[in-house]
């Protein structure tokens, strides 16, 4: 008899990990045109941000200049991105023409 022992192959590993979709950031950006009302209102809308929330991002894009208002995957940033561009102009601010500005950049 030998003492050689067989052993069985072993498949090659691979890889097969999910890839994840870098995350994005939604920042809104400040104005003299909407009111912190309006922010609010939008961000609970647009967001399910409670209205404590929505009053904290309210001031920081008012002290700011502007606020992360939402984190997640492109393509979720950019509809949200698109929500807050068509929500309107503010009624209770005479000379407001339209919506507030919304801009996208990569989460670090």
């Amino acid at each position: 008899m030998s003492n050689t022992l067989t052993m069985p192959e072993l498949e090659e590993q691979t890889d097969r990990r999910t890839r994840r979709q870098p995350p994005y950031h939604v920042v809104l950006l400040n104005d003299d045109d909407h009111s912190y009302a309006y922010v609010i209102l939008m961000l609970k809308e647009l967001f399910g941000h409670p209205v404590e929330k929505g009053y904290k991002l309210a001031d920081e894009v008012d002290k700011q200049g502007r606020a992360v208002v939402y984190t997640g995957t492109k393509e979720v940033a950019e509809l949200k991105q698109e929500q807050i561009h068509a929500y309107g102009p503010d009624p209770t601010i005479k000379r407001c023409q339209g919506s507030m500005t919304a801009e996208l950049e990569p989460a670090e």
